[in-house]
C-alpha cells in the first residue's frame, strides 16, 4: 500500500497558510479538507495540494509528514514556487 505526503496552500488577499498531511487516498483526503470534513485548520478554506510524495510504508510517510511540518525552510521554497507559477505577489 502507498501512502503520501502532501502540502496543501490557500491563498486569500490577506495571507497564504500552507497545511502538511499524509494520507493513503490523495484525492479523498483533498476532498474532506475542502468540504470541512477534514483537519479542523483547514476548515472553512478551499485548499490546492503544491506537493505530493509517494513512501511504501505508513511509518516512513509519518517521519516525512513530521519534517516537512517542521522544515519551514522547504515549505516557503514550495509556496514561494507556487506564488511564482501563479503570478502571485
Amino acid at each position: 500500500m502507498k501512502y503520501f505526503v502532501y502540502l496543501l496552500i490557500n491563498y486569500n488577499k490577506k495571507r497564504i497558510l500552507t497545511y502538511a498531511g499524509y494520507t493513503k487516498n490523495i484525492k479523498k483526503r483533498l476532498k474532506l479538507h475542502n468540504s470541512s470534513k477534514g483537519a479542523k485548520f483547514t476548515k472553512g478554506r478551499k485548499w490546492a495540494i503544491i506537493y505530493k510524495k509517494g513512501y511504501s510504508t505508513k511509518s516512513e510517510a509519518m517521519r516525512k509528514e513530521y519534517s516537512l511540518k517542521i522544515n519551514k525552510k522547504l515549505r516557503n521554497d514550495l509556496k514561494n514556487k507556487y506564488k511564482i507559477n501563479h503570478n502571485i505577489k
